[in-house]
């Protein structure tokens, strides 16, 4: 091999492997689960139902808050609403497929908030629910 075919193929090789990289860093940025940004009106938080027709699980963002809720659509037509903050040392979780993993320190909760896996050993906050019209209402406050 020449030193010219070296150095074309070994820039080859370098450009592949960054473009890969790029790709799996920006998929990442992208949530995997539609995120709603809301405020908080009277300890309450309203959202549309119609989004729930697309998937069974919304992340809501309260402005001002650290951290999400989880809002899941059971087979029965209700809703659970979920305060996505690990009870062990306080860390933002992330959605799994099966329920919510801490990435700080491994917990693991079940898509009703349950510990599956330490070291948390307290379920998440849950918040009622209930349906007004064409909006879930999410009650902060109990």
């Amino acid at each position: 091999m020449q030193r010219r075919e070296f150095i074309r193929s070994s820039c080859n090789f370098c450009l592949l492997t960054a473009s890969g990289f790029l790709l799996t860093e920006l998929a990442a940025c992208s949530p995997a689960y539609q995120l709603i940004k809301t405020e908080v009106v009277n300890d309450e938080i309203q959202i549309p139902v119609e989004g729930f027709s697309q998937s069974a699980l919304q992340l809501v963002r309260p402005k001002g808050w650290l951290y999400d809720i989880a809002v899941q659509k059971n087979a029965d037509n209700t809703y659970e609403a979920l305060l996505l903050q690990c009870t062990h040392q306080n860390n933002q979780l992330s959605p799994n497929g099966h329920g919510y993993t801490c990435s700080l320190h491994g917990s693991q909760f079940d898509k009703d908030g349950k510990v599956i896996k330490g070291p948390a050993e307290n379920p998440l906050k849950k918040y009622t629910t209930n349906i007004d019209k064409d909006k879930l209402v999410i009650h902060l406050k109990a």
